[in-house]
């Protein structure tokens, strides 16, 4: 079955719920249960799961064994079944079943007022607090069970199932599963949520899936134990969505799951299902049902997602994870740069500073990696290169940079050179077209390379990802270098991490007064002449469009193969209120033109690290035909164009 939810194509809304429970009422637990369900089902939730023996209370101990408590929780199951029939929302809850002679502890899936999947708990704990062995016996069920959610395929595994070697939603996952629902009871001590939280991402992205965790909470006896409800959506490493612990009145996470992406990943890491031939010598055995055919609806890319959707998904975010990843970024650039250093017995490197923010990054971390090996900082050769466009405070600021970082500094106009090769190839300098604009790149790149020949060096490059993904460089001329350690890095980045540099310096330090001017200043490659108040005239922005778009829809291409549909959707959401559809269309259509018609410089980089899970090198993560056709993107957006353009 394709992937079809009820709400929207590539999506699913799912939710954790723990509902207010009353140890041994099970005709209160199941009025509390069928509420949530329908307030959730309002919600346009799809799939929910509740805690461990939620129908009856997890604490019931001894009770278990008593004919009642087994008899009224069949009826419980009964009543939600029969109560939630004409619902679409499929929901997960535990209760105890006795089957041979023998009791376990089942998840029980309900849908359509149907029993789909019923899976006991595999790994019986009984150890600490925890004595269930007394009651319940390990699954014996073979192999493992899925339900076909509307083309989601779903399965379940129950608390301790999650903390052994092999997990059973490892099983799962490898059958086929795209979302994994854990019916826990995980009594609260301390230190224990941050490594549930820990161990929850860490298996939705070893399985690439989604994962939806209930855990009891008010309500079950504090006897010995307490239970603060924890709810967690995870989707591939990811918590997208957590509830508030400690509350008396029940709480819930809901989030929408994307299912395509998990598909995506899946299918684009070749050793992922590889791993099925180590689990019982690759025979998994898989029980699939499917639910009632739906039929599907149109994405109308309209409905706000319920997950969160970064402007900004190349920068870390929180101030503590902020600095940490800032620190291995650099770490990273610096590490490279000093193996290649070392490697070709390199003392002197070259590199042309302009002011901007890319050469300030390549120059700040060129000066670490003479640290790191222990050399002459003045081995640094910061060549600043005055052309018709350069302005006094993108020069002032190359020249204090150098000055303060103790590099060795160069000053050569190019204007000289440029107009005599005007002359040579007989262009009008008032003519400020591509040649215009080029010829000042190139002699620059002319200039920093024999340089290098002449200091026995090599050129550090300052171009950066998102310059890359958009070809706005000057072939063989800011587009070459003999190492890029900015190749990794995309424009929002490097902005971010330039100011991280500024804010580790002393505060009332000209380093950090210089930083943050950078950082502040428009970026243009400064090759029109300045406006006649001295100040910039050709903003890059202003013709390519805004880098933090751009950035957004490098991320979504790339590290997740979304269509521009998709992007779009997200971008409306994740960009509310700062650009409207007109303009974030206009940059997406500029962004497919480019990105396909500028391969060729992307097949013919220097080296250069890679820093994150995006890269465009052609020898690692991104191999594309220089002549690949763009039409089927570009019709996509003629389709998007036409719906949001003529409202």
């Amino acid at each position: 079955m394709s992937l079809i939810t009820t709400r929207n194509r590539g999506y699913i809304r799912v939710a954790a719920c723990t509902p207010h429970v009353a140890v041994g009422d099970v005709d209160f637990n199941v009025r509390d249960i069928l509420n949530n369900v329908k307030r959730l089902d309002s919600l346009g939730v799809e799939l929910v799961v509740f805690p461990e023996l939620s129908v009856t209370g997890y604490t019931c101990a001894d009770l278990f064994h008593s004919r009642l408590i087994i008899d009224k929780a069949q009826e419980g199951i009964e009543t939600l079944c029969r109560e939630t029939a004409s619902l679409g929302i499929a929901f997960a809850v535990g209760a105890p079943r006795e089957r041979e002679g023998r009791l376990f502890n089942a998840g029980i899936l309900i849908h359509h007022g149907k029993v789909v999947i019923e899976s006991d708990k595999t790994f019986i704990p009984n150890y600490d607090e925890f004595y269930e062995r007394r009651f319940f016996t390990p699954s014996v069920q073979e192999g493992v069970t899925l339900y076909d959610l509307n083309g989601v395929k779903v399965g379940i595994e129950i608390c301790e199932d999650l903390w052994t070697p092999v997990p059973v939603s490892s099983r799962l996952v490898l059958a086929g599963a795209d979302v994994v629902l854990n019916l826990s009871a995980s009594d609260d001590t301390t230190g224990k949520y941050d490594y549930l939280l820990d161990l929850v991402r860490q298996q939705s992205a070893r399985c690439v899936c989604g994962y939806v965790y209930a855990s009891a909470g008010f309500g079950e006896s504090s006897t010995d134990l307490v239970f603060d409800g924890k709810c967690l959506v995870a989707e591939n490493g990811s918590i997208l969505a957590a509830s508030e612990r400690w509350r008396n009145d029940g709480c819930d996470a809901v989030a929408d799951i994307d299912v395509e992406l998990l598909r995506r990943d899946r299918l684009h890491k070749g050793t992922f299902y590889e791993a099925k031939s180590m689990l019982d010598g690759g025979a998994v055995n898989v029980v699939l049902t499917a639910g009632d055919a739906v039929e599907p609806k149109v994405c109308d890319c309209e409905g706000k997602l319920m997950r969160p959707v970064s402007r900004r998904p190349f920068v870390p975010s929180g101030d503590e994870n902020r600095s940490r990843r800032c620190n291995e970024i650099v770490g990273i650039q610096v590490a490279g740069l000093a193996k290649r250093l070392h490697h070709t017995h390199c003392r002197s490197l070259v590199v042309g500073v302009s002011g901007g923010l890319d050469s300030t990054l390549a120059l700040l971390v060129a000066r670490r990696a003479f640290d790191r090996l222990g050399l002459d900082p003045k081995g640094i050769i910061a060549v600043t290169m005055p052309g018709f466009g350069t302005t006094g405070r993108t020069y002032n600021n190359a020249v204090d940079l150098a000055s303060i970082l103790g590099v060795s500094l160069r000053e050569i106009s190019i204007v000289p050179a440029v107009e005599q090769h005007f002359k040579d190839i007989g262009h009008d300098p008032e003519v400020h077209d591509v040649t215009y604009e080029n010829s000042q790149a190139r002699q620059r790149t002319l200039l920093l390379m024999d340089i290098a020949n002449q200091s026995g060096g090599m050129v550090l490059g300052t171009g950066d990802l998102s310059e890359l993904a958009l070809g706005w460089a000057t072939y063989n001329g800011d587009h070459m270098s003999m190492y890029g350690v900015n190749a990794g890095v995309p424009k929002t980045l490097v902005r971010h991490l330039v100011e991280w540099f500024a804010y580790e310096a002393p505060a009332d330090s000209d380093l950090r007064r210089v930083l943050l001017d950078i950082a502040a200043t428009p970026v243009s490659p400064e090759l029109l002449p300045p406006t006649s108040g001295g100040d910039i005239a050709q903003v890059t922005e202003d013709l390519v469009g805004p880098y933090e778009l751009h950035d957004f829809f490098l991320y979504h291409t790339l590290r997740f193969g979304s269509r521009p549909s998709k992007i779009f959707r997200l971008a409306r959401q994740a960009f509310d209120g700062d650009f409207t559809d007109a303009v974030i269309l206009k940059w997406m259509r500029v962004f497919y033109r480019r990105f396909f018609a500028q391969q060729f410089k992307r097949s013919c980089l220097p080296d250069g690290p890679k820093v994150g899970s995006v890269c465009l090198s052609p020898r690692g993560d991104w191999r594309m035909p220089s002549d690949a056709s763009s039409a089927m993107w570009l019709k996509e957006m003629d389709e998007l164009d036409s719906k949001y353009l003529t409202k």
